[in-house]
């Protein structure tokens, strides 16, 4: 049973590496879609402040030539109050040149801002498309060889199945359903799952059985025991005679 659980958890490890790489994959793709969005929205500004510029251009044309014509006027006018309307005038339209060069100016000048911001903005979607490009293609490789794996790793399993007492597997399968697995192994005086207390009457029969008893539960969270002496044989106290050594050494 050990065994099997061993093979069950590789079963899940494969299955959910197959199934987290198209999430991973899709992922990317939708951080490359917000990165090639934000990229389109810095590309339409900047078209819109380059179409700015050539209106304002335009109205920088008109004015001038509003202002060169009125200037003419200014030669054959006869009265004072013509003098001075034509005055206003010419004062209005050199404002609004003023005006609007200085706007251009500040166009220029976010312009520039997200010219550099386009820059960036192009690294970023060209970073993210190569690392779609390569996650797609790690997610077909990780998928083909664990779909292998798991042919393999199926194939051992029904085997070991086979081999295992019905009613024993049917408990083992039912605990695996409800708990993810079946068994935990006693480490301590412990369930080395749910890392509760193991009763010292019931811990001395967990150490006690052999293999052909029933087998024993965790009181707790109800999975399956076993001990291995191997990794939980009680530590040797070092002698008085190694402890005063061992204190020397550290001393040294």
């Amino acid at each position: 049973m050990i065994s099997l659980q061993s093979l069950d958890l590789e079963v899940r490890r494969l299955t959910e590496e197959i199934a987290e790489w198209p999430k991973r994959v899709a992922n990317r793709a939708a951080d490359l879609e917000k990165a090639q969005k934000h990229l389109a929205s810095i590309t339409e500004s900047l078209g819109k402040e380059e179409a700015l510029r050539r209106r304002q251009e335009l109205d920088v044309k008109d004015h001038q030539q509003k202002a060169a014509r009125l200037r003419k006027q200014m030669d054959v006018v006869t009265t004072t109050t013509q003098a001075s309307a034509l005055e206003h005038e010419i004062n209005f339209a050199e404002a609004e040149i003023t005006r609007l060069e200085d706007a251009e100016l500040e166009s220029m000048e976010r312009s520039e801002q997200l010219e550099a911001q386009k820059a960036e903005a192009e690294e970023t979607v060209a970073n993210l498309a190569r690392a779609h490009a390569a996650d797609k293609a790690r997610a077909a490789e990780v998928t083909e060889s664990h779909r292998a794996l798991l042919v393999d790793v199926n194939a051992r399993r029904n085997e070991l199945r086979s081999t295992i007492e019905e009613s024993a597997l049917s408990m083992y399968d039912r605990i695996a359903k409800s708990r993810g697995t079946a068994l935990a192994e006693g480490v301590d005086h412990k369930c080395s799952a749910c890392q509760m207390v193991v009763r010292p009457q019931r811990w001395n029969d967990l150490r006690d059985r052999s293999n052909d008893e029933t087998m024993l539960t965790c009181e707790t969270c109800g999975r399956l025991l076993y001990w291995d002496p191997a990794r939980d044989a009680p530590q040797k106290k070092p002698s008085k005679n190694e402890s005063i050594a061992a204190s020397i050494v550290r001393a040294l």
